[in-house]
């Protein structure tokens, strides 16, 4: 089984006796609770509850290892230090220690479980590996490319930001964080929660992550999905016939309920929401069929 170096990603490292409280007031995981050595989807929110980082955060010895996107690395440590002010946190990029992932017999003892695949309950275990420069040149044979890392991601639902969703834009529960443990509804206050504890309490998440299927190759990131004539989403992150997307569950319910169609390019796909999350595309109702006005966005 593979492992895939992922050269865009950056590990941070959060140390000093305050880090585990000054964490829980702001991210979106339970860190005082999280098991040792496993690496947990969390984010950061907007007061408004839609993520402005996401990330894997990992208690790990005495302090946390936070797995992110490189290209958001910097913005997120000036984020980070706004929040500290004088708490006794230490804040530090780690680029000796390049990311990997790896799944099924490539685990092995000492990466850290990625339990986003553990709730997606995963045909084999996958990691993460937070190595050395060396031991990543030892690896290097064994390494596959990104689109097998891709296609696994598709397979179990798992989406990033970049490929599958803009920051600024997408509520958690729009990538099932609120499925997947990335968010914990019980823990203490953490930035944004009213609003996404709301949307949970009130079941009015709209938009969700879902599987696409087409009979041959897809089109690239951000073409749009179309239902009836009307946007309902885009294609995130594509991996030959297979896509992941974020769309409108009600006008997708809608046009499958009605017969038709929904296309990509001029072309029919498949949408499936993910098995392990239970949801079901919900039945159409009066104000479904007069929400037709375009975007496909909320």
């Amino acid at each position: 089984m593979p492992t895939v170096q992922l050269p865009d990603r950056t590990l941070i490292e959060i140390a000093g006796d305050e880090a585990s409280d000054f964490l829980e007031r702001l991210v979106t995981s339970n860190v005082v609770a999280m098991p040792a050595d496993v690496a947990w989807p969390s984010a950061l929110l907007t007061p408004q509850g839609k993520i402005l980082f996401d990330f894997l955060i990992t208690r790990h010895e005495d302090r946390f290892l936070v797995d992110i996107s490189g290209a958001l690395a910097t913005d997120f440590m000036r984020r980070m230090m706004m929040y500290r002010l004088r708490a006794a946190v230490e804040i530090t990029e780690r680029p000796e220690r390049p990311i990997e992932a790896r799944w099924g017999d490539a685990v092995k003892p000492g990466d850290f479980p990625d339990a986003r695949f553990r709730a997606t309950g995963a045909e084999l275990p996958v990691a993460r590996h937070y190595g050395t420069s060396a031991q990543a040149e030892d690896a290097a044979g064994e390494h596959a490319d990104i689109s097998a890392w891709n296609r696994l991601r598709i397979h179990n639902a798992v989406a990033e930001s970049g490929a599958d969703f803009a920051l600024s834009d997408a509520f958690p529960h729009d990538v099932l964080m609120d499925l997947n443990g990335g968010i914990d509804f019980r823990k203490g206050c953490f930035v944004g929660q009213e609003v996404v504890s709301r949307m949970k309490h009130r079941n009015t998440a709209r938009r969700r992550l879902a599987i696409v299927s087409g009979a041959a190759d897809l089109p690239g990131t951000g073409t749009p999905i179309m239902a009836a004539g009307k946007p309902i989403g885009a294609l995130g992150t594509v991996a030959g016939d297979a896509a992941l997307a974020i769309i409108r569950v009600d006008r997708a319910g809608s046009a499958l309920a009605a017969g038709a169609p929904i296309t990509v390019d001029n072309t029919e796909i498949t949408l499936a929401l993910p098995a392990w999350t239970a949801l079901t595309f919900p039945a159409p109702s009066a104000a479904d069929e007069s929400d037709q006005t375009g975007g496909g966005e909320r």
